[in-house]
């Protein structure tokens, strides 16, 4: 599977009009550009020009938005009743004026209208104008963001079927970037070629149908930068030389499979390690073993991170342990609920979770291993499956 069938589309609205019913509202009005992806399946790039969805009691659903969004709504979704239009931003008469005016138009200028991010618009790329709470001061606006994200954070079968297939694509990536990893070749030259083989392999499985919804590539694979002594920044970006013999390598993953991306990250190592990159390579596993072992439906989040915590105490590493030990995901990279020391959320079955912990060590590297996780009935589903062991992840040099 690699798109989301209209039935998902439907629970998902229908769980939002069970909202709106309950909280007695007649329409929700959402700018998060995730949450407009999850209600109706449209995707688009964020930018100062406002853009709104307006899901009405009634079943209708329109599209606020400026002129160049218009035919790729169109060409996206069918879920869109119909679209309002303005040519631009900041325009004669400011969008979120026109906004009004149709809020009117739809006669929800003395309604009760839930929001998920801000009865306006997103603050982005230099954006300013006015709140809707201003321009409609007869309408009561209700924050319902929570209650989206209580839908969002418990996974269909449906989405967890798209990680798992993102997680195969991954596998794949990874793979050819362990195999093209060789001394002398700068980071950004192996991923490119990694990411690039592993798209025109997926692209030609999955068919002409298939297309990326949040990435120009359908598959990707690289290092961010976490090469050598700068794996020890968790997220380096990048950095100045090519990869050399010694090297401890962080290394990730993923594919895009309707916008659902699994999250694969290894360590490899360039020539056979030395006896503390083994040291360090196995207390990471450890680490993350603990996790796994402590991960299950009915425990808190925080309990997961304050069991690796203590671990990291035990096997003398804690000084470099320099984050909490996952997170959610599923349409956004990053979601909560999150395994830390401060959530504490009850795990429960349908959550989609990354465990990560990992250690850095000033002048080696880093050692960290991330699997997407799914939250069973009866306890854990590892979806990720590329091998852990240090021999596996050697690069013969």
């Amino acid at each position: 599977m690699h798109e989301i069938p209209m039935r998902e589309f439907k629970r998902r609205l229908d769980g939002l009009h069970k909202v709106m019913r309950e909280r007695g509202l007649d329409a929700v009005y959402l700018v998060n550009s995730i949450n407009m992806a999850y209600f109706v399946g449209l995707h688009y790039l964020q930018t100062e020009r406002p853009t709104a969805i307006v899901i009405h009691k009634n079943g209708e659903v329109y599209f606020f938005g400026p002129l160049l969004e218009r035919d790729h709504v169109i060409s996206q979704t069918q879920l869109i009743s119909r679209t309002y239009i303005y040519r631009d931003y900041p325009g004669e008469t400011h969008p979120m004026r026109l906004f009004a005016e149709w809020f009117k138009e739809l006669h929800l200028d003395n309604a009760v209208v839930g929001y998920d991010s801000t009865p306006g618009y997103v603050s982005y790329w230099s954006y300013r104008g006015p709140s809707l709470t201003e321009l409609l001061p007869n309408t009561k606006f209700v924050n319902v963001a929570d209650d989206i994200y209580s839908m969002r954070i418990i996974k269909s079968e449906v989405e967890i079927e798209l990680l798992r297939e993102s997680a195969k694509w991954a596998n794949l990536a990874h793979s050819l970037l362990q195999d093209y990893t060789a001394p002398g070749l700068y980071d950004y030259e192996i991923s490119l070629r990694a990411s690039l083989d592993a798209s025109i392999m997926m692209k030609k499985a999955l068919g002409p149908n298939y297309k990326p919804l949040r990435s120009e590539y359908p598959a990707y694979a690289g290092f961010r930068g976490q090469v050598g002594e700068h794996g020890a920044y968790p997220h380096s970006i990048s950095i100045e030389r090519s990869i050399r013999a010694g090297d401890v390598l962080v290394t990730g993953a993923t594919a895009d499979v309707s916008g659902y991306m699994a999250e694969l990250e290894r360590n490899l190592f360039v020539g056979r390690p030395t006896n503390d990159v083994i040291k360090y390579h196995e207390i990471a596993l450890k680490l993350q073993e603990t996790a796994l072992n402590t991960l299950r439906p009915g425990i808190k989040a925080s309990e997961v991170d304050k069991a690796v915590i203590k671990a990291a105490r035990e096997l003398g590493v804690y000084d470099y342990l320099l984050h909490h030990s996952g997170h959610g995901l599923g349409l956004e990279a990053h979601e909560a609920p999150f395994l830390d020391v401060g959530d504490d959320t009850v795990l429960r079955p349908g959550m989609v979770i990354t465990v990560e912990p990992g250690i850095y060590v000033p002048r080696l590297g880093g050692f960290r291993h991330s699997d997407t996780v799914v939250i069973r009935d009866d306890g854990i589903e590892i979806i990720t499956y590329y091998p852990r062991d240090t021999e596996s992840l050697i690069v013969e040099v």
